[in-house]
């Protein structure tokens, strides 16, 4: 790896990166179209990582900034997984002075438990007590 740094200006990151992984890779956002992409990146805080120029991560954040904050998209490209690129973009996430006082995170995975825990999340012991609506 040359240069890992995390960009949070939009105009900076790689739209179409973003949106070919969500869109085919990804197991949670198959088939979002790139303007329901672009649309969420715009309401939310998005945090990208790169390798020198290139794109090799990416994760989102929307949050009202006191009360929850919700973490989502969160990617790693195949090449860069298991070297500390994950790890490096959460501990900047969770260090956000923006974010600090925010009293509750969520997020779903289906096959990360292990990663986030690490970061203070937990399974939900009675997700009988959420409710969602789906379109």
């Amino acid at each position: 790896m040359k240069e890992v740094r995390i960009s949070t200006d939009i105009r900076e990151m790689d739209i179409d990166l973003v949106h070919d992984y969500l869109s085919k890779q990804s197991y949670w956002a198959k088939g979002r179209g790139k303007e329901e992409v672009v649309k969420s990146m715009e309401n939310s805080i998005c945090f990208a990582v790169f390798d020198g120029n290139a794109q090799i991560g990416f994760a989102r954040l929307v949050t009202d900034y006191v009360v929850f904050a919700w973490l989502m998209d969160v990617f790693v490209i195949d090449e860069y997984k298991n070297k500390g690129v994950g790890r490096f973009l959460m501990d900047y996430i969770m260090n956000l002075p923006e974010i600090k006082e925010v009293n509750g995170f969520g997020l779903r995975t289906r096959d990360a438990h292990g990663f986030y825990i690490k970061y203070g999340f937990h399974q939900i012991s009675e997700p009988e007590t959420w409710m969602q609506k789906i379109r």
